[in-house]
């Protein structure tokens, strides 16, 4: 049954305690699904509206029955209401496929490019609401097969919160190094991981897949850190089943350097899925989140408007024993607007970036008569979604340069197959306007905060910003990131990630031994955009100001800056570390064609002195009190 906000406040006793009565009404059993669970009273204030519990429609905590027919009830149940809450039962629930939502999605960096079906398997699937609130009440919600924990799409202010989403089977498979010798390799598999020996040969398999692929990255328990591997030499083996769990790889490992406590995680990169798809939707806010396990991609927001992640978890479940929570990223936004904020969230153990803000660059195949061209999405894993809208503000890219040769504004758009689009603009483009060309869509720029959260466990970078709009990183912990702990980028050849950024803020946050995947690249903080041919006088990147921020390094690199007018770095304080050997002949910062530079005021607790190396660039385009090196561009491009 559905019962009102205020029909619940009169079942309220002095204090806040609720009446007995509210069991009957909400179809709880209180010893088996709150005393049990550990959740032992609802929400403690209720906004004015009605509240829906999934109870009713036949979803039962601690059962272990497939709870997708009914969360799909549930949920149908709540379109179109105004200001209603659909309250989960707390405890475990189990959902499959069967009886799940389902629709087929095309998601920004995680749609592969072949004729496989795109359908998806929800389990929770908002499509088309409004003003709806799903209080998780601390449920645990696990997933069978591949599936989206939740979709989101065309929806406005939309609150998911208090709630927790595994795998039943991470497609991640984990495997802890116990004995290492030249000819054989003893491991035990975590109990999460199925596995069959057929031959003599390892099999990974899942709840409907099997791994085709073996991309592997090695967690070191006793630095904590992620690195880079290969699953070949155990492939190579024999694999011999010695006991539960317990695998011996009989084989030639004279060449690896592996050691007893090393875990290889393992999974097929195909990708396939998501965690959570936001979609054409607006305010929408995740809280108290947990995701604890994710495939495909992560948290993915696409083209939608004002998204909001508090106390968001991308990390294992506690005592799960496992190490990886995400496929790939964890919180990815394409082409949103509006503002994004991510504060008091935790990533740890992802195989690919904890954040990527961007935009995409679409390539122009065809510049027809007057003012219509033609479109193409470029990177294999984008395409299918509209990436432009009648009255977008747009720019015309030089991929070479990433600067802009002219704007426009989007009169019509239309997809006209998934990879290609054509637009309409309000006037006839630039004369010097050419196929191979890019456009950006300038309307669809997000500005970005992430304060108070912490980042480690990545083998990857830690946060990714491509944005036009204003962007603000502060009081964050980056905890062994293995590539740059902040990247700016910015290209239209690779992945064709948009734009460039006008207005960039990292103050108040700890660096703690980053980059150890990428040396000699390995700087904390970079600026790098893949723009081929530099133009004198123009830039890529402006305004960006690191400032008051804690470094503790391993060697001398701490910012890379290309094509940048405008960059502070000041008041920051570096401490040496000696979590490995580095280099510390090389430049703290490394310069290539930037101008209006300061760095200066900032503190060195270290044995080297800092050096500012720069290229492509006069000295005098640099304020600082550090000594000035110059590379020879001719030599340092060969």
């Amino acid at each position: 049954m559905a019962i009102t906000f205020p029909q619940l406040r009169k079942l309220l006793l002095p204090g806040g305690a609720l009446l007995l009565l509210i069991t009957t009404v909400f179809g709880f059993n209180s010893r088996s699904e709150n005393e049990k669970t550990g959740n032992k009273h609802l929400p403690a204030e209720f906004q004015s509206g009605e509240m829906v519990a999934a109870t009713d429609f036949g979803v039962k905590s601690n059962s272990f029955e497939n709870a997708s027919a009914g969360i799909k009830k549930a949920v149908d149940h709540c379109k179109g209401k105004t200001n209603v809450t659909l309250l989960l039962p707390g405890g475990r629930i189990d959902v499959w496929p069967e009886g799940a939502g389902r629709q087929e999605l095309y998601i920004s960096n995680g749609t592969e490019d072949d004729t496989l079906s795109k359908m998806k398997n929800i389990g929770f699937l908002f499509d088309g609401f409004k003003n709806i609130t799903v209080e998780g009440n601390n449920t645990l919600v696990v997933l069978h097969g591949k599936m989206i924990s939740f979709a989101i799409l065309n929806s406005d202010n939309i609150i998911f919160k208090n709630v927790r989403f595994d795998y039943e089977r991470p497609t991640m498979s984990e495997l802890t190094i116990q004995s290492v010798s030249p000819q054989a390799i003893d491991t035990k598999f975590h109990p999460d991981s199925k596995y069959y020996i057929d031959s003599g040969h390892i099999n990974l398999y899942g709840e409907g897949w099997k791994n085709k692929s073996f991309h592997t990255i090695l967690f070191d328990p006793l630095k904590n850190i992620m690195k880079y591997n290969s699953f070949k030499p155990f492939l190579e083996s024999t694999a011999v089943s010695t006991g539960p769990l317990q695998v011996k790889f009989e084989g030639d490992f004279s060449k690896t350097n592996f050691h007893a406590g090393d875990v290889l995680t393992v999974r097929d990169p195909y990708r396939d899925n998501a965690g959570v798809f936001i979609s054409g939707s607006k305010n929408i806010r995740l809280e108290n989140v947990a995701m604890q396990y994710m495939h495909g991609l992560g948290i993915v927001s696409q083209f939608s408007e004002n998204i909001a992640l508090i106390k968001v978890k991308a990390s294992p479940g506690e005592n799960s024993g496992r190490i990886v929570s995400s496929f790939a990223d964890c919180f990815h936004f394409s082409g949103c607007r509006g503002t994004i904020l991510i504060d008091s969230c935790f990533t740890s153990g992802s195989h690919d970036d904890p954040i990527n803000v961007h935009g995409t660059h679409l390539k122009i195949v065809s510049v027809t008569s007057g003012n219509t061209l033609t479109v193409r999405f470029m990177h294999h894993q984008t395409y299918g979604f509209e990436a432009f809208f009648a009255e977008d503000s747009i720019a015309f890219i030089n991929p070479n340069t990433l600067l802009p040769k002219g704007y426009a504004v989007v009169k019509y758009a239309k997809l006209i197959n998934k990879r290609e689009m054509e637009l309409t603009l309000n006037e006839n483009p630039p004369v010097h306007l050419k196929e191979g060309d890019c456009i950006e869509n300038l309307t669809w720029t997000p500005e970005l905060t992430v304060r108070n959260s912490r980042f480690e466990r990545t083998n990857t970078r830690g946060i990714l910003v491509t944005t036009r709009r204003k962007v603000l990183i502060e009081n964050n912990i980056f905890f062994r990131t293995g590539m740059h702990a902040i990247l700016i980028a910015d290209d239209a050849a690779n992945w064709f990630e948009s734009g460039a950024v006008q207005d960039v803020t990292i103050r108040n946050n700890r660096f703690e031994e980053c980059g150890y995947n990428s040396a000699p690249d390995n700087y904390v903080i970079a600026i790098a955009p893949e723009n081929h041919d530099l133009v004198p006088g123009k830039y890529v990147h402006r305004n960006i100001r690191i400032e008051n921020n804690f470094f503790k390094v391993y060697d001398p690199s701490l910012l890379t800056a290309r094509s940048v007018d405008g960059l502070l770095f000041s008041n920051n304080t570096i401490s040496q570390s000696d979590f490995m050997v580095g280099d510390s002949s090389k430049p703290s910062i490394k310069l290539t064609a930037c101008t209006s530079v300061i760095a200066r005021n900032n503190i060195f607790n270290t044995t080297w002195k800092a050096i500012v190396n720069i290229e492509s660039m006069n000295p005098k385009q640099v304020n600082t009190n550090y000594s000035i090196t110059q590379r020879d561009a001719k030599k340092n491009h060969q």
